[in-house]
C-alpha cells in the first residue's frame, strides 16, 4: 500500500465525483449538533459544508453527481440551490449505507463514467488537490481510500464496481476503515490512501475545526469557517464587590447586548447595595470575595466557547461581540486595546504603551478586557487565586506556553478614578505600579505586593 501522490491540475475526462448526502433541512441533518446548534442552524451548517464542497470541486473540472438522501419527500431543491443545474441529481437507494453507496457507483458507472470517487458531505476542509491526488491515485490502484479521524473513512474511488467492499457493513463503529483493508485484501485489490480528514459530527468537531481555522486562512475564508466565527458563543462574566457607583451604567451597557452575550455577573459579597441594582433578568452568582476567585467561579458557571472578563468600570465599544469573534477566529486569546476619556499627556501616554504592551509584548491586562477560548482557559487552569496580579501571571503563563494573542481595532474605555489627577502624583503612582510588577515578576510573594498594591491605591 502507498500514498497518493499528487496529481495533474484537472481531473481526467469520464471521472466523476459523488457527493453523498441529505438533504440540508432542518432537524432532519447534523443532528448530533443539538442542542448546541438549533435545527435551523444544524442545517445551514450541512449547507456551508456543501457550498465549499462545490467550490472545491468545481476547480478539478470532475463531473458532479449528487446523491442525496430527501428524508422521503422526493424534493431536492436546497440541493439544487447550492449545486445548480449542471450536475446531476440521483436520489439514494438501499436500506443501509452500504447498499447505499454500492447503488451509487452503479448508477454512476452505467452513466457511462470509467472512475468515480465517492465522498461524504461532512468534510468541509477537503481541498482540491486533494481530490486530483486521488483521482490520480486510481490510475495505478483498484481503490483509493480517504481515511478520516474517527477510524472510518471519508472517501472512496474506484474505476469499476467492487461489491464486495459493502455486503454485510456495519458503520458505526471506529473499525470501520480496517475492515474495508481486510475486505479489499482478501478480495485482491490494490489500494492507496488519500488525505486523511476529520468528519464534522459533534461540537467537539467543530471546535477542533476551529482550532485548525486559526492556523488556515483559507479555512477562516471559506463559508464554513465564516459559520464557525459567527457561531462562536460568549459569556461575558462581571466580577463585582461593593460597585454601588459603577453598576449602574455597566448594567446600562449590558441591557441591549444580552443576546449576543451569556452575561454572569459574579458577586463577592457586596454589602453596599450592588446586588440591589442588578434587574432580575441578569445571572448573578455569588462566591468568595477575590477578583480570580470570582472570575473563575463565573468561568465555571458559564456555558460560552469564549469568556470574556470585563471589569464593572469598564466602557464597552460598538459591536463588542463581532470584535471579539474576529480575534478569536485568528487568535486562542486576545484583548480590547484600552482608552481614557481624560486627555491628560501621561494618561494618553499610558493608555499607548498599555496597548503596546499587549499587542507585541503578549501583556493584557484585566482593564482591557482579555478574553480566550473555554478550552485554553481550562488548560492553563483559570486565573491564580492570588490577591493581586493575577492578570498579569495569566497573561506570563500565556507568553511562556507560546500562545499567541490578538487586539480587537476598538477600545474599553476604561475610569481613571484610581490615578490623582494631579501629574506629580500621577507619575508616582505609574512609577510604583511598573516597580510591583517587576518585583512580582521577580519572584516577590503576591501578598507582599497586594500589600503595597493597597497602599497606592
Amino acid at each position: 500500500m502507498k500514498s497518493a501522490v499528487k496529481g495533474e491540475n484537472r481531473i481526467a475526462q469520464g471521472t466523476a465525483v459523488i457527493v453523498f448526502t441529505r438533504v440540508p433541512r432542518p432537524g432532519r441533518v447534523k443532528t448530533r449538533m443539538m442542542p448546541y446548534l438549533d435545527g435551523e442552524g444544524c442545517a445551514e451548517l450541512l449547507t456551508c459544508f456543501l457550498t465549499d464542497i462545490r467550490d472545491r470541486l468545481l476547480r478539478t473540472g470532475a463531473d458532479i453527481i449528487v446523491c442525496y438522501d430527501d428524508g422521503g419527500d422526493g424534493k431536492a431543491e436546497p440541493l439544487r440551490s447550492i449545486f445548480g443545474s449542471k450536475v446531476r441529481y440521483i436520489p439514494q437507494r438501499g436500506s443501509g449505507l452500504g447498499q447505499k453507496m454500492e447503488a451509487a457507483f452503479g448508477d454512476a458507472f452505467r452513466l457511462g463514467y470509467t472512475s468515480c470517487l465517492l465522498m461524504g458531505s461532512d468534510i468541509p476542509e477537503m481541498r482540491t488537490e486533494e481530490i486530483l491526488d486521488a483521482a490520480a491515485g486510481l490510475e495505478r490502484s483498484d481503490i483509493v481510500i480517504g481515511p478520516s479521524a474517527d477510524g472510518g473513512y471519508w472517501l472512496i474511488g474506484m474505476h469499476s464496481p467492487h461489491g464486495c467492499l459493502f455486503e454485510d457493513r456495519e458503520y458505526s463503529h471506529g473499525s470501520v476503515l480496517e475492515e474495508l483493508i481486510r475486505t479489499a485484501e482478501g478480495s485482491g485489490l490494490t489500494y492507496e490512501f488519500a488525505a486523511e480528514h476529520q468528519d464534522m459530527d459533534t461540537p467537539q468537531d467543530l471546535s477542533s475545526c476551529r482550532a485548525r481555522m486559526r492556523g488556515s486562512r483559507v479555512l477562516r475564508d471559506s463559508h464554513t469557517g465564516r459559520f464557525l466565527r459567527d457561531r462562536m458563543s460568549i459569556s461575558l462574566i462581571l466580577p463585582v464587590y461593593n460597585e454601588i457607583t459603577t453598576i449602574g451604567r455597566m448594567v446600562s451597557q449590558l441591557e441591549p447586548l444580552r443576546d449576543d452575550f451569556e452575561i454572569i455577573i459574579a458577586d463577592g459579597g457586596s454589602t453596599d447595595g450592588t446586588c440591589d441594582r442588578i434587574p432580575d433578568e441578569f445571572r448573578v452568582i455569588h462566591t468568595d470575595k477575590g477578583r480570580a476567585v470570582q472570575m473563575n467561579a463565573g468561568a465555571s458557571a458559564a456555558q460560552g466557547d469564549i469568556l470574556f472578563f470585563l471589569h464593572c468600570d469598564s466602557e464597552l465599544p460598538e459591536d463588542p461581540a463581532g470584535e471579539i469573534r474576529r480575534i478569536m477566529a485568528e487568535y486562542e486569546a486576545g484583548c480590547f486595546g484600552i482608552a481614557f476619556h481624560s486627555g491628560h499627556f501621561f494618561m494618553l501616554t499610558n493608555r499607548v504603551i498599555s496597548n503596546m504592551r499587549a499587542k507585541y509584548h503578549r501583556i493584557m491586562f484585566g482593564d482591557q478586557g482579555i478574553f480566550m477560548t473555554r478550552e485554553l482557559f481550562e488548560l492553563v487552569g483559570g486565573f491564580p487565586e492570588i490577591p493581586v496580579m493575577e492578570d498579569y501571571q495569566l497573561s506570563l503563563t500565556l507568553r511562556e506556553m507560546g500562545v499567541r494573542t490578538g487586539m480587537a481595532r476598538r477600545r474599553i474605555y476604561t475610569s481613571d478614578r484610581r490615578y490623582p489627577k494631579q501629574t506629580i502624583p500621577m507619575l508616582r503612582l505609574m512609577h510604583t505600579m511598573y516597580r510591583l510588577r517587576r518585583k512580582y515578576k521577580a519572584g516577590v510573594p503576591a501578598d507582599e505586593i497586594a500589600a503595597q498594591y493597597r497602599d497606592v491605591r
